[in-house]
C-alpha cells in the first residue's frame, strides 16, 4: 500500500488576458520512438510492483528521472538497484507525508491501491475509508501538492490510473468502486482547471491486470464464491469482457507513456479504457 499528499496555500494567479496555454510540436517520428522525458521529473506511486513498477521503468526508458513511491521499501530498493528511479519509501495513507512526494513533479502517476472483496453488509467500515483515504484522498493530495511547479512552468501531466470499476460495478467491492468512481470525479476538475496552464488530466481504465492485487483477487472471488481459483478469471473476473485475457502492466504503461509525449497535448479529462471490450458489451 502506498500513499502520499501535500497541501497547498493559496490558489496559482490567472493566465494572462487572451493568452493559452503554449502548443507543444509533435514531430513526425514520435510515434515510432515514444515521448522524450529528458529532464522531467516522474512521481509514480504503488511503483514497488505491478502496474507502478511497469510504468516507472517505462518513463525512466524514456529519460524521465524517476521518483519511486510506495510503502514497500524493499521492493523500491531492488528497483533503485535496477536503475530504474530514486525509492522514496511512503505510506500514502499518511496525507501529510503523501504531499511531500509530489513536490516538484512535472509527471504525477497515481497508481497505488488496495482491494477487500466482501459485501456490504459485512464490510469493515475501517477499511472502507483506508481504502478511500489511500486511492481518492491521497490523489487529491498529491495533485494539489503538485500543481504549483506544473503550473508555474506551463506544463504537467497528471496520470491516473483507475479502473473499469470507475465506470461500471461489481459485487463486494463498495470500497474500491467507490473510490475509483471519485477519481474519475476528481481527475476531470484537475483537466479543467489545469488546461490554461499546460497541465492534462487522464485516467486510465483497465479491466484485469496481471498484477499481485489481482492474484490476490483471485483466491478472495474463489472463496466469496466458493468455486476454484482455477475457474475464477475467465467464469468471474473475465465473464464480462469478450477478450479473454488478462492486462499485462506493460499495456498500461505504454498508454501512460503516451499520455506524457506531446502527441497527446490535446487529451484531457478523458478516461481510455483498456477492458477488452466488456464496458462495451
Amino acid at each position: 500500500m502506498t500513499t502520499r499528499e501535500s497541501p497547498r496555500a493559496g490558489s496559482p494567479a490567472s493566465p494572462p488576458p487572451g493568452t493559452v496555454a503554449a502548443s507543444v510540436p509533435f514531430p513526425a517520428d514520435t510515434a515510432a520512438s515514444g515521448p522524450d522525458l529528458r529532464g522531467r521529473i516522474a512521481v509514480v506511486t504503488g511503483a514497488a510492483g505491478g502496474i507502478g513498477s511497469a510504468c516507472a521503468e517505462r518513463l525512466r526508458a524514456a529519460g524521465a528521472e524517476v521518483r519511486l513511491v510506495d510503502v514497500d521499501a524493499e521492493g523500491l530498493a531492488a528497483l533503485e538497484e535496477a536503475g530504474t528511479g530514486t525509492a522514496a519509501p511512503v505510506d500514502l495513507t499518511d496525507l501529510d507525508a503523501a504531499a511531500e512526494a509530489a513536490r516538484g513533479a512535472d509527471i504525477l502517476v497515481n497508481n497505488a491501491g488496495v482491494q477487500t472483496v466482501a459485501p456490504i453488509e459485512d464490510f469493515p467500515p475501517e477499511r472502507f475509508s483506508l481504502i478511500l483515504r489511500l486511492m481518492l484522498e491521497a490523489p487529491f493530495r498529491l495533485v494539489q501538492a503538485a500543481l504549483p511547479h506544473m503550473y508555474a512552468q506551463g506544463w504537467g501531466r497528471i496520470v491516473n490510473i483507475s479502473s473499469v470499476h470507475g465506470l461500471r460495478a461489481s459485487a463486494y467491492k463498495s470500497a474500491y468502486v467507490s473510490a475509483k468512481h471519485g477519481l474519475e470525479g476528481f481527475s476531470k476538475v484537475a483537466a479543467v482547471e489545469g488546461a490554461p496552464y499546460g497541465v492534462t488530466s487522464n485516467c486510465i481504465n483497465p479491466g484485469y491486470v496481471r498484477t499481485p492485487l489481482v492474484e490476490r483477487q483471485i483466491a478472495d472471488q474463489a472463496r466469496a464464491h466458493g468455486i476454484p481459483e482455477g475457474e475464477v478469471v475467465e467464469s468471474v473476473l473475465l465473464a464480462r469482457s469478450p477478450l479473454k485475457r488478462l492486462i499485462e502492466p506493460a499495456e498500461v504503461a505504454g498508454m501512460a507513456a503516451y499520455l506524457c509525449g506531446p502527441e497527446a497535448s490535446y487529451v484531457n479529462g478523458a478516461s481510455l479504457v483498456m477492458d477488452g471490450a466488456w464496458s462495451a458489451s
